[in-house]
């Protein structure tokens, strides 16, 4: 008896996650069929893009210097550090100096404003910027030269308030960092997409580009509403939406590079990625088990390996998982190296599983070197605004002392 629930449930959720893949798929062809709005070259508006930086590595420079050779009209670029010395801030210096023309502030952010940095330096930097349209896109992104053409232009129809686009990842050839790029391709970016057709409409935006103009961002409270959220970047989309804007999705897709992660760093990642996620956009993201096809019917046919029919499950699971992998990261994201990448997917699949679990198993979180405890989309250090629990904890300690 116990044997044909467990049978029944692993095949429901197969059939589950290959609906989803269906949906997916369809997504991805409506996303494609869409025409990218064009505006003339002397319609441009003036555009100020804002970067909170924290540190530097091997690919910093190159995508900070991507922003500097856009095809683009007038613009300015402020970066915002908290320390003179960072490693980021003479990298800004470096910049300056190679593109003299190019309107680039640099600013030293010591006031902290709340929990999130990055939302806290952007509070400074849109202090100083000098223009109606703001672009806030995070320190590891890379763009195109015709970047801000493509995503500005979405602000043609006037109902518009915020443009975000999809990005992949550039991995080092760690596994992990194999594993989360491969996810952003053929997880994250296919979500996206089911999510903005179900909806009918983007309710969120991405770290990899928020393009805002002003009214926008002034109608929603700008960014001290959201300074001590972590997904700053969901709750801007989300707050753009609920004031009656449209959140719209470029054609634009930019690059992010991965770190060379040890598997315990792509764990904590993901899993910060993921109680992130979840306590953001909680109804949606306890659907995210039905998402899963590959490993419930890899399960089931490990259970039962003599039934023709899980067989045919797995099968039919496997080609519509690699559909969905190769029309959203090879058709969508021109990710080449989802081919390459391909083997991995019931691998990263099964981490996903495994991470959806452990997300429910805590509220803390890691990041920046810094550990926090999450609650209704906000982040406390974890020494500070103690909840009704940790309260109840320190007041008996007290008593037994």
């Amino acid at each position: 008896m116990l044997h044909l629930a467990l049978e029944a449930a692993l095949a429901l959720l197969t059939l589950c996650g290959i609906a989803f893949y269906l949906i997916a798929l369809w997504s991805a062809r409506e996303f494609q069929r869409e025409k990218a709005p064009i505006l003339a070259s002397t319609s441009l508006p003036r555009i100020s893009i804002l970067k909170a930086l924290k540190g530097a590595d091997s690919h910093t420079y190159s995508a900070l210097r991507s922003h500097c050779q856009q095809e683009y009209g007038t613009y300015e670029i402020l970066f915002g550090v908290n320390d003179a010395d960072d490693d980021a801030a003479q990298l800004v210096r470096k910049l300056a100096a190679e593109f003299p023309n190019r309107d680039i502030t640099l600013l030293v952010c010591e006031e902290v404003f709340g929990s999130n940095r990055k939302v806290s330096n952007l509070i400074h930097l849109l202090r100083r910027a000098k223009y109606e349209y703001i672009v806030v896109n995070d320190g590891d992104i890379k763009v195109s030269p015709t970047y801000l053409q493509t995503v500005i232009a979405g602000f043609r129809d006037p109902k518009v308030g915020m443009v975000t686009c999809l990005y992949k990842g550039a991995p080092a050839e760690t596994l992990g960092s194999r594993l989360e790029a491969l996810g952003i391709a053929t997880d994250f970016a296919p979500g996206v997409l089911t999510a903005r057709l179900l909806d009918h409409a983007l309710r969120f935006g991405l770290g990899s580009t928020l393009a805002m103009s002003r009214s926008a961002l002034e109608r929603i409270g700008s960014f001290p509403a959201v300074v001590d959220f972590l997904a700053d970047d969901y709750e801007l989309g989300k707050r753009v939406a609920d004031a009656g804007f449209k959140v719209e999705l470029s054609q634009e897709v930019v690059e992010t590079s991965i770190p060379a992660y040890s598997f315990p760093e792509f764990w904590q990642h993901q899993l910060r990625w993921a109680r992130t996620m979840r306590v953001s956009r909680p109804s949606g993201y306890r659907g995210l088990i039905f998402t899963y096809a590959l490993p419930w019917a890899i399960l089931l046919a490990m259970i039962t390996p003599n039934n023709w029919w899980c067989w045919t499950l797995l099968a039919t699971a496997l080609v519509t998982r690699c559909a969905v992998a190769l029309s959203v990261g090879i058709g969508i994201l021109h990710d080449q190296k989802v081919i390459r990448n391909l083997w991995l997917l019931p691998v990263r699949d099964f981490f996903g599983v495994a991470i959806w679990f452990a997300s429910y198993a805590g509220n803390k979180v890691t990041w920046r070197g810094r550990e926090f405890r999450l609650e209704q989309g906000r982040m406390y250090p974890s020494s500070e605004a103690p909840s009704m629990e940790t309260t109840k904890s320190a007041v008996h300690s007290e008593n037994q002392r």
